[in-house]
């Protein structure tokens, strides 16, 4: 994976990097977002769902920040530590070189579930040759930026806001802007150490930031030693699983759809969305993907969280959720930020909470199915919610929906929502006959065929030759592309291969695939290709036989990465932009399945087998986006 090397200078008010230059590190609570200048641009303390303590990257001016750089010019680069989500940034400058290490101290998940802190940042600098001046900047901007930070300062430590920051000399506060520095000089091998923790966290017993390292150093490495797809793309799955790790919140098992909020898919446009919340679909396909690739120990959290939080209304179940209880989801505008590169409004919380989408109950059963497949969950507790959910869709599979991707231009006949209802159906008959539990599996059952008949007649256009997006219009949409996945149709059945070629001429550019093009959709402006689509055509493909086409286009997605191997949820082919929330749980899931089946299909690696034909049985796994 190469590093990204750039030259630097102390960021502007008017600048803003792209997202691609941002590195992330974690702990299972939070992430912080670090450009490969060494500035926390984005942090929420103590959650993912915080209000933000550092968002330059949504307001250079306004947004905070924290940094670490040399004195003067110099040139960056960045890479993470082998098989961790440890973040070393190298600064070059004309006095010698600095090598910066951040990282999230994790000391233990154990821990981290028992406390509500989620420990400290870190950020380790040494001095490999030369003599550098190392300057420390903190710039924090609490509440969004809508709290005036008051300081409090004890030699080397600093504490503002419920926050406590400490370097290796005093603070220097200037009042004109509200910031921080600390200031050192090192020579050829010392080093030095800055930390931000919660004032809770401050109080505890701490590792030598040293020691600290170390420990988190050997968890992150064990815990990627699970991984058991072996072959070429290993470090590439390796890298999207520790990133869709630092995406689960632990103390609960939630899975955040990303850690960010109005990240553009279109610059300068309304299309910014906050995913800092669980998607029943996200999470379910998140953990699908990480147990495909051979992370075994991820279920039993999120399928816990699942039991306590996801109740049966008479309106179905809620597409999303806080990752606590008594966390804000309804959706507001912040007018203090600019936005990124101008991008406004800038929401926090997502109206698509109030939405119907009934997809999400075929990526439930989905991924409770391949749990059970491989032997690593018993849904007996969870069947009477199931059992519920299989019921409700037999009664409500005729009902219109917003679809996968939340349109907010009303609700349609998707093809894809009748086909996860579908499928949700399929995997619950399995469960409950495999298992022997109780249920309406003959009502179950001629449901499921029912709605497998009416999709493939209204479902079908004869003037696209393909599946089409809902059977009020006569769009093509790359969701359907998922049909031979969840095995609606075979891979190689005649309308399906019409449809990837439909797909190929219309939607594909540059080797990137649109989800849709001029679909009516409730919000205006044009957006770039998405990630999950081009796995998705690349799954479609390899279920078609057309595996040397779908390792070109998987060579091809691969490297439109950031310089760290990471994924926005959308990339514009022409340039090569990121652009959405970032890192995206959809993009990092989709990498990894394609990852897997191309290895499954004896293109290229290897993969558990057991796995394997489990995947094969229930249906290859994937992701969505949404619009809003």
């Amino acid at each position: 994976m190469s590093n990204q090397i750039q030259q630097n200078r102390p960021q502007a008010h008017g600048e803003y990097r792209p997202i691609e230059d941002y590195g992330v590190i974690g702990n299972g609570h939070t992430v912080a977002l670090i450009s490969s200048s060494g500035s926390i641009d984005w942090l929420c303390f103590h959650r993912f769902d915080s209000p933000s303590l550092f968002a330059r990257i949504l307001d250079p001016g306004r947004g905070g920040y924290w940094s670490v750089t040399t004195k003067g010019a110099f040139e960056s680069s960045h890479r993470y530590q082998e098989e961790t989500n440890i973040l070393e940034t190298t600064l070059r400058c004309a006095g010698g070189t600095v090598v910066l290490r951040d990282f999230m101290d994790i000391a233990s998940i154990a821990r981290l579930r028992r406390l509500p802190a989620p420990g400290r940042i870190v950020r380790i600098a040494e001095c490999t040759d030369g003599k550098v001046g190392v300057v420390s900047r903190c710039q924090p901007r609490p509440n969004y930026a809508r709290t005036h930070p008051e300081f409090a300062l004890y030699g080397d430590q600093v504490t503002f806001g419920g926050y406590t920051l400490t370097g290796p000399t005093a603070w220097q506060v200037d009042d004109a802007d509200a910031s921080l520095t600390c200031r050192i000089t090192l020579r050829a091998g010392e080093t030095t150490a800055f930390t931000l923790a919660t004032e809770d966290d401050a109080t505890l017993p701490q590792r030598t930031p040293a020691d600290a390292l170390k420990v988190t150093t050997d968890y992150w490495r064990k815990w990627s030693s699970a991984c058991t797809y072996r072959g070429p793309y290993r470090d590439i799955v390796i890298r999207n699983a520790l990133t869709l790790k630092m995406m689960t919140y632990e103390p609960s098992g939630a899975i955040v759809a990303a850690p960010t909020t109005s990240l553009p898919e279109t610059f300068g446009g309304e299309r910014n969305w906050d995913y800092r919340f669980t998607w029943i679909r996200d999470a379910s396909l998140t953990l699908y993907a990480l147990l495909l690739a051979g992370y075994l120990d991820n279920e039993q959290p999120f399928f816990d969280w699942l039991v306590r939080t996801v109740k049966l209304k008479g309106t179905g179940i809620s597409i999303l959720y806080p990752i606590i209880p008594e966390g804000r989801i309804a959706e507001a505008v912040l007018d203090n930020f600019r936005g990124y590169r101008d991008s406004r409004p800038v929401r926090i919380g997502n109206q698509a909470a109030v939405q119907e989408q009934l997809d999400v109950y075929g990526e439930v059963m989905g991924a409770i199915q391949f749990a059970w497949r491989i032997g690593k969950y018993d849904p007996t507790p969870l069947w009477g919610t199931m059992r519920q959910m299989l019921d409700w869709v037999t009664r409500h599979w005729h009902d219109r929906d917003s679809g996968l991707w939340e349109v907010r231009g009303g609700v349609r006949h998707f093809v894809y929502s009748k086909a996860m209802m579908w499928f949700a159906l399929d995997c619950g008959i399995e469960i409950a006959e495999g298992m022997r539990l109780s249920g309406d599996i003959k009502t179950w059952r001629r449901e499921r065929d029912l709605i497998h008949e009416e999709v493939l007649d209204k479902g079908w256009s004869d003037d696209l030759g393909a599946f089409k997006q809902s059977y009020e219009d006569e769009n093509l949409d790359a969701a359907n592309l998922r049909l031979p996945l969840i095995n609606f149709v075979g891979g190689d059945d005649p309308r399906m291969l019409s449809t990837i070629d439909a797909t190929l001429e219309h939607l594909v550019v540059d080797g990137l695939c649109y989800r849709y093009i001029d679909a009516p959709e409730g919000v205006t402006g044009k957006e770039g290709s998405f990630v999950v689509c081009t796995t998705w055509l690349i799954n479609a493909l390899i279920r078609a036989g057309r595996t040397g086409e779908a390792h070109r286009m998987f060579q091809n997605l691969l490297a439109r990465a950031s310089p760290l191997g990471l994924y926005a949820e959308e990339i514009q082919p022409a340039t090569g932009a990121h652009m959405g929330n970032f890192p995206q749980s959809f993009s990092q899931i989709g990498i990894i399945n394609a990852a897997v089946s191309l290895a499954h299909a004896g293109q290229v690696g290897t993969v558990s087998p057991h796995h394997a034909a489990a995947a094969d049985a229930a249906g290859h796994g994937g992701g969505g986006k949404r619009t809003g």
